[in-house]
Order: structure tokens, then C-alpha cells, then sequence
């Protein structure tokens, strides 16, 4: 399959369900409960991501990389 992404662990459990609920077999407690945890994990990896890219943005911006100072102008009036 081009162009799609592989399952995580959480995914590829919430698909092996779907697709027993969609055979017509029951599902047990067990299974919803992991279901729910599946979710949660998946959730969990997308704040994490979110984390270490917001920590990424904010080294970025106080590396040194952007400076505080006033322009400097040009005896014609424009900005340096």
C-alpha cells in the first residue's frame, strides 16, 4: 500500500476488533477494556509528539538564532 503509514499497536488493536465486530463475533470485556487502552496509548503518543516538537520549537527560538536588538537605519532612513 503506497502512501500510507504503518499501524501502531493501538490501531492495529482497534482494527483486529473492528473487524470482529464486523464478522458478527462477540466481543468480550476483555477485549473492549484493551480496546480503551489502545485509544489511551495512541493518545498518549500524539501529546508526546506534540511535547518534543513544542521543545523543539522553543530551543529553536532562543538558540541565539534571532536577536533583540533594535534596527539598525541607514542614513537614508531605511532599516538594516
Amino acid at each position: 500500500m503506497l502512501g500510507t503509514a504503518p499501524l501502531g499497536q493501538g490501531e492495529e488493536t482497534q482494527l483486529l476488533i473492528a473487524q470482529k465486530e464486523e464478522a458478527g463475533i462477540q466481543l468480550q470485556a476483555e477485549e473492549y477494556d484493551l480496546m480503551a487502552a489502545a485509544a489511551d496509548l495512541d493518545e498518549i503518543e500524539d501529546v508526546n509528539a506534540n511535547c518534543i516538537l513544542m521543545a523543539n520549537l522553543q530551543q529553536a527560538s532562543s538558540s541565539g538564532t534571532q536577536t533583540d536588538s533594535a534596527p539598525v537605519y541607514d542614513t537614508n532612513g531605511s532599516a538594516e
